[in-house]
């Protein structure tokens, strides 16, 4: 292995000595000596054999090839300080990496506020959001495989929730689609009769998919952005949750359908952490967030 030439304390101080505009404004900055700050950039461009600097009156600026490595030891500089942060970060327990699944009834704008207001504290902190539906959410607590849950309806027995807010499904088609047309639905076996599209559950273990009603046609799909799609060419039925669909029903391009005795369906969604005895002070400060996005304080400590 070639052992390096320079040292980061050296990159260091030139880039202070540039951007404080000088020697002796950088010697104060570091509290440093002046004479040391000179020694380690003129011992930096003896090693590197090449002009880093170049003297114009009183005034030190880069030169070509200087702008060119200083722009270089940034990049360098600045990932050895990330390194050592995520270094502190492990040693006081500060997770590296934090995975999150979410229900796709929950509104992803709540999700990013709460992700928002934790980016300035999160340390770096990567973030993995999955997409999960019905049984694919208890799946991942039951197996651990996420630090946060939010899940709809009931969390897996055993497992202590917070509820956070009550999303409304609506039904609906397209004006042009037959069921449009017939006011409220007494029977829905009426609906057996038309296709309805259906959004797959992603458990492995389950084929139970949100809102069906057994008709007899079905086309199932990943998500509601592709049901609404299918929708708007005039094709199916669907529960959709109200927030995905404000825009489309002001605008007239769907429709509710009035369901005799079930317009409209409610489901509860909630907070889940699979594993309360690990979960760590980055998990502790995000899930703050996200029940205080719903108006629940806590009083956890994160540090």
């Amino acid at each position: 292995m070639t052992r390096a030439k320079s040292t980061l304390e050296q990159w260091r101080i030139l880039q202070a000595v540039v951007d404080f505009g000088g020697y002796a404004q950088a010697a104060e900055k570091l509290n440093k000596s002046q004479s040391s700050l000179n020694h380690a950039v003129a011992k930096l461009q003896h090693q590197l054999g090449i002009d880093l600097l170049e003297v114009k009156g009183r005034k030190a600026y880069l030169t070509q090839q200087g702008e060119v490595l200083l722009r270089r030891s940034r990049h360098v500089t600045q990932a050895v300080n990330e390194l050592e942060q995520l270094a502190s970060n492990l040693e006081q327990g500060w997770e590296p990496t934090l995975t999150i699944a979410r229900e796709i009834i929950y509104p992803m704008e709540s999700l990013v506020c709460a992700l928002n207001a934790f980016l300035p504290d999160s340390r770096g902190t990567r973030i993995i959001m999955l997409d999960s539906v019905i049984t694919g959410t208890q799946e991942h607590i039951l197996q651990n495989k996420v630090d946060i849950a939010i899940c709809a309806g009931s969390p897996p027995k055993g497992y202590l929730s917070e509820p956070l807010c009550e999303q409304e499904l609506f039904l609906v088609c397209h004006p042009s689609h037959p069921l449009a047309d017939l006011g409220t639905i007494e029977d829905d076996k009426l609906l057996a009769q038309y296709l309805q599209l259906v959004i797959k559950d992603t458990g492995v273990q389950s084929n139970v998919d949100i809102g069906w009603l057994k008709a007899e046609q079905r086309w199932t799909v990943s998500n509601f952005h592709e049901a609404k799609v299918i929708l708007n060419q005039g094709i199916g039925f669907c529960w959709i949750p109200s927030f995905l669909i404000q825009t489309e029903l002001s605008s007239g391009n769907l429709v509710r359908l009035h369901l005799s005795g079930n317009q409209k369906r409610r489901i509860m969604l909630s907070l889940v952490i699979p594993d309360r005895d690990q979960q760590g002070p980055a998990s502790k400060l995000l899930t703050s967030l996200i029940l205080k996005k719903h108006g629940i304080e806590t009083t956890e400590s994160y540090y």
